[in-house]
């Protein structure tokens, strides 16, 4: 049996391990046990219990068969690492033992289920060797090397360990080829110069069978042990597995899933693909990211910055399994110790989000169906004739002729020039859809972006060298590789051509997994080992090519087969960059597929969902989790995209749409309208008034996205990142914050007229009233009639807000309302962040207003930390402060004499202060 040897070197957080009988290292040594076996006793214990389990499964069930070693045995079924993950094969004892494997059959899975896996990993299964490690500038270098070749072709023998100590809370470990290069992810990482000099974590290795094992050093606490499993590097098969410290685990999608993920036995694919988001199903994006919350909470992050088609399986051990069919291992790990950090630390390596244009964030509406310019026409005018603000009207595909990219119907749609030339005038925006597809069939010499592209050599090719031609809207398509740096500038023009007809202001970039209506394309995909690999994971379809293109298509980085999860991230690169370049301000995109880093360049909508109650549910662990995943620009489609919606249901999904970072109501053909307009006064009034409360809070909401964009913070935010000591907030996905301030309780069932929300512990307040409630931690059931959407504020917490307009241009400039919630102690703090609200890189040249809102002791101050002209042009109007003790005797605004009132219910409220938000100021009341 083997056993940890624990080695002390000269770097705090490595302290490596040997085997026994390997050589002598130059140290004290403690044992560890290995993580299955304790004491005597106890392996007495398992083994004994597992036999009679066994023996009395043969009985029951009827199963006959040899009994299995007792090293099998001794392994408890949550223990129990797949050998055999192969989808659609049925797992006899002769397939599992050519591997090498244990085979115990266990009592079928309920239907939908995976269950105990019948093969598994012995505790000897042969893995690889550390055979030399040294120290390096950044951290240290390894040679691993396997001996017994695995069971999946081109086993690599020897590879290479990186281990860098970037930060205090963040390693690195990378393990690759060790005398060949492989693929690697083209993404832009941060290169350390130094190794971190007090780190929160201390790295352990098993030397044979190599593992890592990482710790938190205030805690203890095991955050990976990958010697629970061997680590596999196959060519096209790559697997290393760990135990987890806890169940509680978040992130790995995209995927429609509860915000945490079940540990039963759960496989979660990351390959993107083109469906309506249905449960287990792998869906348009690829983010091999997780966060786990330990006990105490403390949380941590590990991010696999690997881009092929992978897996990832949880069990109940608790246990996790990497499973990626291409490049290499390079894991990064976020030691936090807070959630918030963890995500922020994730966004170091990644890149932080970008500053959004002001407008982004108003209220947005679309369908596809509209018939014509027109039509779309007609429900603008009908959204001002009842004052209900929007920024941005868009159009799905119906607007091209013929659905090709960069054309116009100009029959259907000869008015769109002058209805953006409206909107503008108006204050309000266009946006207009482009599918990654460029339509192959038109004559040549009449739609120049596929004769330009296919003269530049700028779209996917097949393995003959031949543009790779799949079916889309328009028909047949080629696809362009934006993986080359020439496909932008093609990118460019063909947008600029068509920003000289009709100048949009943002961008909507759909089908761009790339989606495919055949399977690989118009000839289907050669045999090999890149369409038909050794392993394929658990995607939909079977098949990497499943409705796709063919996963050995030729791109200029790079096959398809590594290149695939890339491609919307890389169409969002090009088409940020471009509307720069035409309008030389803050780019608008949202991308259906997204990869890490996307926040860089884009938002996202979480696909084609449909109009169901458990729809609207499932966008809230949807946004959460793009939250994770560095998206804070996200939504889902308000009221539903396919099917028919209700009165009712739309009603309560635009109160929880409206607290969407990112509130588009969207439908799709033949469906009858959705926007407020077309329902009942009652309906159509409630939809307007949560708009407008939406529209209040801009100001509030721009400053969590400048702090998104600044440093990483979270927009929409589970209630575990603010509350995680208490585990009663780690499950909780039907409500969510705006930053740490603003608690959003939505309706999500129907005929219902209250709702049963969490209050976490403290004082929360009334958002419309301040009224306040005392709450310990506990759910707490809430009036709810239709027209009524729960917000609670955050004691400690200011709130800046405005009288809102019908546009953002408008409410931009009506006076300041600041709401300020009292904490137990009378104290407050808030922020605000100002600029043009869409010029480039405003904070960067130090265009922008900063101002810090403060309660201590009876007197509020604000102070301006930064200052530009368009604060001047701003004003604070009202001070409404919740949780006022006693009825003042008098109020001072800078040392005046102030009118005031007072309500029985501690809300204090100053109007008419005509304060300038570039001037400092302090009020106080007696």
């Amino acid at each position: 049996m083997k056993s940890y040897q624990k080695l002390t070197t000269t770097h705090p957080a490595a302290c490596q391990v040997e085997e026994e009988g390997a050589p002598p290292m130059p140290s004290g040594h403690g044992k560890l046990a290995p993580w299955w076996v304790g004491s005597g006793l106890l392996v007495a214990a398992v083994l004994l219990s597992t036999i009679t389990v066994w023996v009395l499964q043969q009985v029951s069930g009827g199963w006959l068969g040899p009994m299995p070693p007792p090293k099998c045995l001794l392994v408890p079924e949550s223990h129990r690492f797949d050998c055999y993950p192969e989808r659609h094969v049925v797992v006899t004892q002769e397939l599992c033992e050519s591997r090498g494997c244990c085979f115990i059959q266990s009592p079928p899975p309920a239907e939908g289920k995976q269950g105990v896996p019948w093969c598994f990993y012995p505790p000897d299964f042969p893995s690889y060797t550390l055979e030399s490690l040294n120290q390096t500038a950044l951290g240290m270098v390894g040679l691993l090397v396997r001996r017994e070749k695995a069971y999946y072709p081109r086993d690599i023998e020897k590879l290479r360990l990186d281990v860098e100590f970037e930060t205090d809370t963040r390693l690195h470990i990378k393990i690759t080829d060790a005398a060949n290069p492989r693929y690697e992810v083209p993404l832009d990482v941060p290169r350390v110069m130094k190794k971190a000099e007090n780190p929160i974590y201390s790295l352990n290795f098993s030397w044979n069978p190599f593992g890592v094992l990482l710790q938190r050093k205030a805690t203890g606490t095991v955050l990976l042990n990958t010697t629970v499993a061997p680590l596999i590097f196959a060519d096209q098969f790559l697997q290393i597995s760990t135990s987890l410290p806890s169940k509680f685990l978040y992130g790995l999608g995209e995927h429609r899933d509860s915000l945490l993920h079940s540990l039963d036995w759960n496989t979660l694919t990351l390959w993107a693909r083109d469906v309506s988001p249905t449960e287990s199903f792998n869906l348009y994006g690829a983010h091999p990211f997780y966060l786990l919350m330990e006990e105490g909470g403390n949380a941590h992050g590990v991010f696999l910055l690997n881009s092929n088609a992978m897996e990832v399986a949880l069990q109940p051990a608790p246990g996790l399994t990497w499973r990626t069919i291409g490049g290499v291992l390079d894991f990064y790990i976020f030691l936090g110790p807070d959630p918030n950090m963890v995500i922020q630390q994730y966004q170091q390596v990644i890149g932080f989000p970008a500053m959004p244009p002001m407008w982004a964030l108003g209220f947005h509406l679309c369908r596809w169906g509209y018939g014509s310019s027109n039509g779309t026409w007609q429900t603008v005018r009908a959204m001002r004739n009842y004052q209900i603000p929007q920024d941005a009207q868009w159009n799905d595909i119906d607007y091209m002729d013929g659905y090709r990219d960069f054309t116009l119907d100009s029959q259907n749609f000869s008015s769109l020039p002058s209805l953006v030339e409206d909107l503008h005038k108006h204050g309000q925006r266009y946006v207009m859809i482009l599918d990654s597809g460029i339509s192959s069939t038109s004559p040549h010499g009449s739609y120049w972006p596929f004769d330009e592209g296919l003269r530049r050599g700028l779209f996917l090719n097949n393995t003959k060298g031949q543009p790779l031609i799949g079916q889309v809207w328009p028909g047949f398509t080629a696809f362009p590789d934006f993986s080359n740096p020439d496909t932008h500038q093609w990118w460019l023009e063909n947008l600029q051509h068509f920003y000289a007809h009709v100048p949009f202001d943002g961008l909507w970039i759909d089908m761009n997994e790339p989606s495919n209506f055949m399977d690989g394309s118009e000839d289907g995909c050669p045999p090999g080992e890149l369409d038909s690999p050794p392993y394929t994971p658990a995607v939909l379809g079977n098949s990497l090519s499943a409705k796709t293109v063919c996963a050995s298509a030729e791109q200029k980085v790079s096959v398809h087969y590594n290149l695939h999860n890339l491609y919307g991230l890389m169409e969002a690169k090009a088409t940020a960059s471009a509307l720069v370049k035409i309008r030389g301000k803050r780019p608008f995109v949202i991308s259906r597929s997204t990869f890490p880093s996307q926040g860089r360049y884009s938002g996202h909508w979480l696909g084609d969902n449909r109009s169901q109650w458990k729809d609207m549910y499932y966008s809230i662990p949807g946004l959460l989790s793009f939250s994770l995943f560095g998206i804070p620009l996200v939504g889902a489609d308000i009221c539903g995209f396919s099917g028919s919606t209700s009165e009712e249901l739309c009603t309560r999904w635009m109160q929880l749409g409206a607290f969407y970072p990112f509130a588009r109501n969207h439908n799709t053909q033949n469906e009858k309208a959705q926007d407020p307009t077309a329902f009942s006064p009652a309906a159509r009034t409630a939809m307007k008034d949560v708009l407008l409360t939406r529209y209040s809070l801009l100001p509030f909401l721009y400053t969590l996205f400048h702090h998104a964009h600044l440093q990483g913070d979270t927009v929409a935010r589970p209630l575990f990142f603010e509350f995680p000591w208490d585990v009663a907030t780690w499950e909780l996905d039907r409500q969510f914050l705006w930053g740490r301030s603003l608690l959003v309780t939505p309706v999500l069932e129907p005929g219902v007229d209250s709702v049963t929300g969490y209050i976490p512990q403290g004082m929360w307040y009334d958002f419309y009233t301040g009224s306040s409630v005392n709450s310990s931690g506990e759910m707490l059931k809430m009036l709810a009639p239709l027209e009524h959407l729960n917000l609670h504020i955050r004691e400690g917490s200011i709130l800046p807000t405005q009288k809102p307009g019908i546009t953002t241009e408008v409410t931009r400039g009506n006076p300041l309302r600041l709401i300020v919630a009292l904490s137990s102690h009378a104290t407050a703090w808030g922020d605000l962040f100002w600029d043009d609200g869409e010029s480039l890189d405003t904070f960067e040249k130090g265009n922008y207003s900063y101002v810090v809102f403060n309660v201590t002791q009876n007197i509020f101050t604000s102070t301006v930390l930064h200052a530009s002209a368009e604060a001047t042009k701003v004003t604070i109007g009202t001070l409404s402060i919740f949780g006022v003790q006693k009825p003042p005797s008098k109020v001072l605004l800078n040392g005046q004499e102030k009118p005031f009132s007072y309500l029985d219910n501690q809300v204090l409220t100053v109007s008419d202060l005509g304060m300038s938000l570039s001037q400092g100021f302090s009020l106080q009341w007696l």
